[in-house]
């Protein structure tokens, strides 16, 4: 009997590796194809879109139109650097100050205070939504994943790309469409800052109606902008 629960836990044992080692293989094959190649969609949109048909909301249409950098305007680029990561030309993957001044802090907007555009990049597009110190720690070594294979430029690109900018709106590209009606390229610097004051929460907040605090956080990152050096800061870590 204790010989057959031997069997049985090693049959299981080896499954779990396999499946472990095949996320693995999975995580870096696509890090090494979308250093290159455009990406048609992120984990994240396959959970929204998931979500809403297990709901019976079959209308919902997680939507991303892949554009390079060079059909982005300079101020978005500029606008989420402001906004969520302005050490993004200069660290590894990882923001170590923001992060010990938010260890053993549990809220949702501290914790992505922390969190640099190239660890939102490996989780929007490899893992799932939530705070869970295991989805943390994938997270991380995905983002080493994407700071050693990937240059600065490509994560900026793809966070543009996926970011999540309302319901069912994902990219830039999408985004500039749905609310300016205009490509991503001719976004202003006063819309990009406006796309950009919603992502910490692109559900709750909503660029086509924004509230009294998105304008502000607006203007907050236009000041931000400015004081960055405006296109010039892209130009000298060659991030356009």
């Amino acid at each position: 009997m204790s010989k057959r629960k031997g069997n049985r836990a090693t049959r299981i044992k080896s499954v779990l590796v396999r499946v472990v080692l095949g996320w693995l293989g999975l995580w870096l094959a696509g890090i090494l194809l979308f250093s290159f190649l455009p990406v048609p969609f992120s984990a994240v949109m396959v959970e929204r879109q998931l979500g809403a048909w297990f709901s019976g909301r079959f209308d919902y249409v997680a939507h991303s139109d892949w554009v390079g950098m060079d059909d982005i305007s300079p101020w978005m680029a500029l606008a989420v650097i402001a906004s969520e990561d302005q050490k993004f030309p200069e660290h590894w993957g990882f923001d170590v100050q923001a992060i010990q001044q938010v260890i053993g802090n549990d809220e949702g907007e501290r914790l992505r205070g922390a969190s640099t555009l190239s660890q939102q990049t490996a989780k929007n597009l490899f893992l799932w939504d939530g705070r869970s110190w295991v989805r943390k720690g994938l997270e991380a070594g995905l983002t080493v994943g994407l700071e050693t294979v990937w240059t600065k430029r490509r994560i900026l690109t793809v966070y543009l790309n996926i970011a999540e900018f309302g319901e069912g709106v994902f990219g830039v590209e999408e985004a500039a469409q749905r609310y300016f009606h205009k490509p991503a390229s001719r976004l202003t610097m006063s819309e990009a800052a406006l796309l950009a004051a919603v992502l910490p929460n692109p559900i709750r907040f909503h660029a086509d109606a924004p509230s009294g605090y998105i304008r502000q956080r607006q203007q907050w990152i236009l000041r931000q902008m400015r004081q960055l050096g405006g296109e010039g800061f892209l130009n000298r870590y060659k991030l356009h």
